[in-house]
């Protein structure tokens, strides 16, 4: 253990002890994404009452747990990770039955939000047990907390989570033509540094669209950097250090036209006789509108009147 923590444990207990704590229950714990400091009073409480500790990675989380000087056995440390969720949840619900205190981990952040145990909280909810949720530190919220990338006060505000994309370059493709570009509200994107490049020169059909990239988040080379989507290739580029680590990308609101100006009257008029990118094209070099405004306008239409993209599109 980390000498700097057996305060802490101290602390936790002093400050969490009081509670309760029923038996039979599933404990959903967060803990850091990279900074161990980033672990709450009470997720260290509860991790040395656990009888049972379900982890994505036993080994993983026992060199977490021996940092903060917290000590449990292979015998009480239960692998639930995304190839054995159903089944090891079962070995759960029968470990609640029994009145054990189960504390369930990811790797790191939240559990149950891009990592696995939603599958786990669901079959403890569905034997009638409690799952009781310990907040803490999510790669997502934090990397939102500092992109100022969150609309309030307009009919575009919150965020849409949409996780890892296909890693299927068509599929990718196809994802941030339909779903992404024409989405007006900030959308959360995570990706692993192995495909940040590949996912990088995909978003650049976005053209202007501001995207914040978020990597090695509160660790000691954390970086924040928002750019055009079509810079982003360019910018992972500048540096090899860039590409390393996980990523949390969000893609920015887009600006919706609403009003009834020129542009929008151009546009509807070509829309219904013209190809979507053909009539994008035509309606910005006509009116002087930002191209990549007109696109979305135009995309967010054809979503209400219930048509799909037409090939070749997301060129616009």
């Amino acid at each position: 253990m980390s000498a700097s923590f057996a305060s802490a444990l101290d602390a936790a207990r002093e400050a969490a002890a009081a509670q309760h704590y029923p038996q039979g229950a599933l404990y959903v714990v967060a803990t850091p994404i990279g900074n161990l400091a980033d672990i709450t009073l009470r997720a260290l409480h509860v991790l040395q009452m656990a009888d049972t500790v379900a982890c994505e990675d036993t080994r993983h989380t026992q060199a977490l747990l021996r940092a903060y000087g917290i000590d449990k056995g292979s015998a009480q440390c239960l692998a639930v990770h995304q190839h054995n969720e159903a089944e090891a949840a079962q070995n759960v619900v029968l470990r609640l039955q029994q009145g054990q205190r189960v504390a369930y981990v990811s790797d790191a952040g939240t559990p149950g939000v891009s990592d696995p145990g939603a599958r786990l909280v669901a079959a403890v909810q569905a034997a009638g047990l409690r799952a009781v949720p310990l907040p803490g530190a999510s790669s997502v919220t934090t990397a939102l907390s500092v992109a100022g990338a969150v609309a309030h006060g307009s009919e575009h505000g919150g965020f849409v989570f949409a996780g890892f994309l296909p890693t299927k370059n068509a599929e990718r493709a196809t994802a941030i033509a339909q779903q992404l570009a024409p989405e007006p509200r900030c959308v959360v994107l995570l990706e692993a540094p192995h495909r940040i490049g590949e996912l990088a020169q995909a978003l650049a059909v976005l053209g202007e669209r501001p995207v914040t990239l978020a990597r090695e988040l509160t660790k000691q080379f954390e970086e924040v950097t928002t750019q055009p989507a079509h810079a982003l290739q360019a910018w992972l580029e500048g540096s090899p250090q860039r590409s390393r680590g996980e990523f949390v990308v969000l893609l920015h609101p887009v600006a919706v036209t609403t009003d009834d100006g020129e542009s929008l009257r151009v546009l509807r008029l070509l829309v219904q006789e013209l190809p979507l990118k053909t009539a994008v094209r035509l309606a910005a070099d006509i009116t002087g509108a930002p191209r990549n405004q007109l696109y979305n306008t135009a995309l967010a239409w054809k979503r209400e009147d219930g048509a799909g993209d037409e090939p070749g599109d997301s060129d616009a």
